[in-house]
């Protein structure tokens, strides 16, 4: 009792300078977090909190925020938060993720888990345990032990086209609009668990969102976005306490824990006493030493990183060709004359398609247009600091990629915001290296770059040529805005309303 009333005693005499108090306490922690790095240039909100950004990431613009922040503010190092920087400079990126780093994962991979109990090789923040890893599952990723995948993605094909000559084929004044961004994603997503689990999900047979996946990732992606790049909430989200009190199950009937729930299935036959081999990459997983937990949590991130930035570049890619009258001509007569001479079989080769280089130069062009991931990727700087153009950066400061502004880059000319195919067959032989290499930057880099990659590639070589050779694809409704396209770290994009209709020039011939 009488050390109660001696507390409140020497409180009492300063209770009315508490407001003042609080306020001088609240502006030393602002004033400490700009002091860090107040030699760095940015929106003047973005070096006192994490408002700034958790605003710019919850906008669903973030791509386009960022190019203006690395435009009006520096492109090599710009800042964007309390600890945080944000360069489009493709040699800060190198260096940061080259195989001898000394960077590290920030909290933003540790947003990726997204079965919230299991990591998987997104989220792994130890790097040597991330390397590990990552050696163990990269023979699957690049469809070595697979050697069906070329005509698993053709299967895959023919069941679009069949669904598009079922459902959405217009003629005349006979109008059957599709909305091409969804298709787009249920073909991704089927070839994804074709080649992944063996079988495909049959979003396109369907045509449905078979589990409500696209449901669930559009709902989610803007909390783990946020999540991501403010450690504050992420370092909250992720207490053993938060997880076992709010996170997801398997027996979920909704959301996240509904894919937990599919990931369990599609593994649970890989394991065990009667367990089924197959030479698909989930075989490959199991062969490698794989426990089955860890597949499951790898299979649920599959889905998201395997599907949905390939349906951007199989979308963004045709909406750039269908809305440029010129290159679409240009691309069509290369295909046709390849036809005609016997140079491209039906339907076309992986290799077959290397050797078109207009449709080559096409598919880089709306990839570098349309960057299909544009998450931060923050990665902390290594405990003593570092020396990044003449300027000290203190050690664990946050350093971001800006992918879309890397991709406008002037290395590509004095048009980088316009759509040209012809920059990639102009470019003499060391000005296409330096422009190729800058565009493998939108899958990463080094030790931390997409182990997808290739098979990404082998879809775009086969669709776009599959489609324009049998279907002249128009827009519906030009007036309008040509999709809706809302971007967290991946772009959300549906409503791409398309009219298709059998190609003219090739009825008697296909």
């Amino acid at each position: 009792m009488g050390l109660s009333h001696d507390i409140r005693s020497a409180i009492n005499p300063i209770l009315p300078y508490l407001p003042h108090i609080l306020a001088s306490l609240l502006l030393l922690s602002y004033v400490k977090a700009w002091y860090g790095l107040r030699q760095f240039r940015g929106p003047w909100p973005a070096g006192f909190s994490y408002l700034w950004m958790a605003t710019v990431v919850g906008g669903g613009r973030m791509n386009i925020k960022f190019n203006e922040v690395s435009k009006q503010y520096g492109s090599r190092l710009a800042r964007i938060g309390p600890e945080d920087l944000i360069t489009d400079d493709p040699d800060i990126i190198r260096h940061m993720s080259s195989a001898r780093s000394t960077y590290y994962r920030s909290e933003w991979y540790a947003a990726a888990r997204l079965d919230p109990y299991v990591d998987n090789v997104i989220s792994e923040m130890d790097n040597a345990s991330h390397d590990k890893i990552r050696s163990q599952i990269a023979g699957a990723y690049a469809g070595k032990e697979n050697h069906h995948l070329e005509e698993d993605i053709d299967e895959q094909i023919s069941s679009f086209i069949s669904l598009i000559r079922r459902k959405y084929l217009s003629s005349g004044a006979n109008l059957r609009p599709m909305d091409f961004g969804r298709k787009a994603q249920y073909f991704t997503l089927d070839v994804l668990t074709k080649i992944a689990y063996g079988d495909a999900f049959g979003y396109l047979k369907r045509d449905e969102d078979v589990h409500e996946y696209i449901e669930t990732i559009e709902s989610m992606m803007p909390s783990i976005t946020f999540f991501s790049c403010v450690p504050l909430a992420n370092n909250f989200l992720n207490r053993s306490w938060v997880r076992k009190a709010f996170g997801p199950s398997p027996m979920d009937k909704k959301g996240v824990g509904k894919l937990m729930g599919v990931a369990q299935r599609v593994v649970s036959d890989r394991y065990g006493a009667n367990r089924k081999e197959k030479m698909d990459m989930l075989g490959a997983f199991v062969r490698h030493g794989l426990p089955q937990r860890r597949v499951e949590a790898e299979v649920l991130l599959q889905i998201i990183a395997g599907s949905d930035t390939t349906a951007t570049g199989v979308r963004a890619t045709m909406l750039y060709l269908i809305t440029a009258p010129r290159v679409l001509q240009k691309l069509r007569a290369e295909m046709d004359d390849a036809e005609a001479t016997g140079a491209i079989s039906s339907p076309i080769t992986n290799a077959e398609a290397k050797e078109l280089p207009y449709l080559q130069a096409c598919i880089k062009e709306g990839l570098r247009m349309h960057p299909p991931f544009t998450g931060l990727i923050l990665k902390r700087v290594p405990a003593g600091g570092d020396v990044i153009g003449g300027q000290f950066v203190p050690g664990h400061t946050r350093i971001a990629h800006n992918t879309w502004a890397v991709q406008r880059s002037t290395i590509y000319g004095d048009d980088p915001d316009m759509f040209r195919p012809e920059r990639w067959v102009e470019a003499d032989a060391d000005m296409k290296v330096k422009m190729e290499r800058n565009l493998e930057l939108i899958f990463g880099y080094g030790r931390f770059g997409c182990l997808g990659k290739s098979i990404a590639y082998i879809e775009l070589n086969k669709i776009f040529v599959e489609l324009l050779r049998r279907f002249d694809i128009e827009v519906v409704d030009p007036t309008k805005p040509l999709w809706n396209s809302v971007n967290f770290n991946m772009h959300l994009q549906h409503h791409q309303w398309v009219r298709i209709s059998e190609r003219e020039a090739r009825q008697s011939q296909l």
